[in-house]
């Protein structure tokens, strides 16, 4: 059964259906089959979407796409600039560091390279820089946006896995740190090999203005994450506070949108959620399959009979959610990879939120992999570049990603 499962799943994929779909009929056949009633297909997808956590992941994707809608993006990257753009190849700084900023805030990584890279890759190409640097180096940036919380893919996550969405928050920010500061680094040889201009003088009054004009901004992650941590409200009730707060700020405090532009923006959001919840639905049939047939269990155990040794155990893991990450995207993955593997680290005694920021990022460097790679899709539409222009200038970022992402896998006393 397990066998047909995933073949019938990844020969549909092949065949071009939407994955949400894929995942469905391959797990009607097994139930058809087995002459099961197929009133379990509906039932399972129905119990699939009815959990209280999940009402955070809608809520966060409308927080995230009214701040992006608006100028906050912008803000917070004239912030950076004050900060860190006097620096030679300060705005390739800048755009790190400004994902970093919107990460805490979107919990998406296509929004986070869509609201840097909108602003700064025009004033970019302006000073001289590459475009397709600037345009690789945003995309990489914004893997950051699911791994600083808050995060969709890690409440995702938290729900399959049942582990707390605050702990996996709060053990996000020193691998998203880490992320940042490797490609800092890497913006900062690249800027002396070639030469790129040195901004304005550094002035603390400048930081302090641009510090006033983002305050607001700044204070969001403040909110959402300061309440979760001090029990204040949950990761769902948070979510619910994160859309008010952006709705206060986007119609009354910086009035960057009206009336008629926040509906557009709750049912572009509407569709976004629809799609995920629709994905989660029939991913819910997909992993009852799994469970009646011990597939888990049967994999682990063959995993385990090659070999017990955890190190090699988690770098056959990473392999494969890297290769996942090349031809699916994050939700999609997550949800099918998650109840195959968990059997397998909980035999070996893997910690389950160290594993859920490992299989994060994994999957989160996926999406600067292509093909299937919406990062650099984002970051293509907005500067006309051609993907594999910007498929080159990616690999080294690539490859510092991935150092991180070992880094954090087997140097778990780092983070926990």
């Amino acid at each position: 059964m397990g066998w047909i499962l995933f073949l019938s799943l990844f020969a549909l994929i092949l065949t071009g259906m939407p994955i949400a779909l894929a995942i469905g009929f391959s797990s009607l056949i097994i139930l058809s089959m087995n002459d099961l009633n197929l009133v379990l297909l509906p039932q399972r997808m129905f119990v699939g979407t009815d959990s209280f956590p999940m009402i955070a992941i809608p809520f966060f994707i409308l927080a995230g796409d009214l701040l992006a809608k608006g100028n906050v993006s912008k803000r917070l990257v004239d912030f950076a600039d004050a900060c860190i753009g006097w620096i030679r190849g300060g705005l390739a700084l800048v755009a790190v560091l400004g994902s970093m900023f919107f990460a805490a805030i979107s919990g998406s990584s296509a929004a986070t390279t869509a609201a840097i890279g909108t602003p700064l890759i025009p004033e970019m190409k302006k000073k001289g820089y590459d475009v397709p640097f600037a345009a690789a180096l945003i995309a990489a940036s914004g893997t950051i946006g699911v791994i600083i919380p808050p995060s969709v893919p890690m409440i995702l996550y938290a729900i399959i896995a049942d582990v707390s969405v605050a702990q996996l928050f709060l053990n996000g920010f020193l691998p998203g740190v880490l992320m940042g500061g490797i490609l800092m680094i890497y913006s900062v040889y690249v800027a002396k090999k070639k030469n790129y201009p040195i901004g304005g003088k550094f002035s603390l009054k400048n930081i302090f203005n641009h510090f006033k004009i983002a305050f607001f901004g700044l204070l969001t992650p403040i909110i959402i994450l300061g309440g979760i941590f001090s029990g204040f409200f949950t990761p769902s009730e948070s979510a619910v506070i994160a859309v008010d707060y952006a709705i206060f700020v986007a119609l009354f405090v910086y009035r960057d949108i009206n009336l008629k532009q926040l509906y557009s923006v709750i049912i572009n959001s509407g569709i976004t959620m629809a799609m995920i919840m629709f994905l989660i639905a029939t991913s819910k049939i997909f992993s009852w399959v799994l469970a009646n047939w011990s597939i888990p269990s049967e994999i682990a155990n063959a995993v385990l009979s090659i070999t017990e040794n955890p190190l090699l155990i988690l770098l056959l893991i990473n392999v494969v959610i890297l290769i996942a990450g090349i031809f699916m995207e994050t939700a999609s993955a997550l949800i099918i990879l998650t109840p195959v593997f968990l059997p397998v680290v909980e035999q070996l005694g893997i910690n389950l939120v160290h594993f859920g920021i490992v299989i994060v990022m994994g999957l989160a460097i996926g999406m600067i992999t292509p093909p299937v790679a919406i990062n650099l899709y984002v970051a293509s539409s907005i500067t006309g570049e051609s993907l594999e222009r910007l498929s080159k200038q990616i690999l080294p970022m690539l490859l510092l990603l991935i150092s991180v992402l070992l880094m954090t896998t087997f140097v778990p006393l780092l983070f926990y």
